[in-house]
């Protein structure tokens, strides 16, 4: 089955529409509608539901996105180690990320890697443990940087580093002062919670612990809930890695106990991972060493 077929399906799909897939691989709405209906007679049924909206998959469509997925993928393993073989370094890599590894650490990890292999193609997707481990499901990245994946996601694990979390207080808090913050004491205090239900590093402590704040607010943006905390609207926490560039009138605490999160890089499996992707966790564990954090 063609490769390139399958990148116009799976593009449709991510798109929505013919058109917009045309726009994002290049080629005209003719041509990818050409290349969808020649899979559709290769498998024998229709893999849209075509309108003047755009296109929606069938029942069956459905079941044929992880094989298509399967087939692109193994392509583009295939086509990565001939280049390494000849000693032509080239290819593409989409890469899923936190929030906070992604404005703090990418850009340096790309610098280096995009220094090195000029010819290799990053695409950069941010997003929170719940959608990266729907990603490395799908085999839709070739990696990810996260907190550890839960038992029975199917993928294969890297630990790179350890971040403690720690608590924010406004500057006027009573606590302020105080050298730690009781992990049970969340629950006496007006709380703002960043993306909840959505298998965040929040979500696993309170989980963990079965706590229960009086959530006062919710963002979808750690910065946006770090800047609530400043104006004195109620306290949170999170990574230290992800506050440590960031100004204002906020404490930072450590717990007690004291809580941690390894952080490190997913794949859907390490035996199938591709030249380029090896070489891309191999620069970012450089990376990471040369920060002198401990994994």
């Amino acid at each position: 089955m063609d490769a390139v077929k399958c990148e116009a399906f799976l593009s449709a799909v991510d798109c929505g529409s013919f058109t917009a897939a045309a726009e994002v691989l290049g080629y005209t709405q003719s041509g990818i509608t050409r290349m969808i209906n020649s899979l559709e007679i290769e498998v024998g049924f229709s893999l849209f539901v075509r309108s003047k909206k755009g296109v929606v998959l069938t029942e069956n469509g459905k079941a044929m996105v992880p094989v298509f997925r399967d087939i692109l993928h193994a392509h583009k393993n295939a086509e990565q180690l001939g280049a390494d073989i000849r000693g032509v370094v080239r290819g593409s890599l989409s890469v899923g990320s936190y929030f906070s590894v992604s404005a703090i650490w990418m850009p340096e990890i790309l610098k280096r890697f995009t220094g090195q292999y000029p010819g290799i193609k990053v695409n950069l997707q941010e997003g929170g443990n719940r959608e990266m481990a729907r990603w490395l499901g799908e085999k839709s990245v070739d990696c990810c940087f996260c907190a550890e994946p839960p038992d029975g996601t199917g993928c294969d694990w890297l630990p790179l580093f350890k971040d403690e979390l720690v608590v924010w207080l406004p500057k006027e808090h009573p606590k302020a002062a105080s050298e730690r913050f009781c992990l049970s004491e969340l629950a006496d205090e007006p709380f703002i919670i960043t993306s909840p239900n959505q298998d965040t590093d929040q979500d696993r402590l309170l989980t963990k612990f079965n706590l229960n704040p009086d959530i006062r607010f919710s963002t979808k943006d750690g910065y946006s809930t770090y800047n609530m905390v400043a104006a004195g609207l109620g306290v949170s926490f999170n990574q230290r890695l992800i506050s440590s560039k960031w100004k204002g009138p906020v404490v930072e605490l450590p717990f007690e106990p004291p809580q941690y999160v390894s952080l490190g890089i997913a794949v859907p499996s390490f035996r199938e991972t591709s030249p380029a992707t090896k070489k891309f966790i191999a620069c970012a564990k450089s990376f990471i060493a040369s920060l002198d954090i401990g994994a």
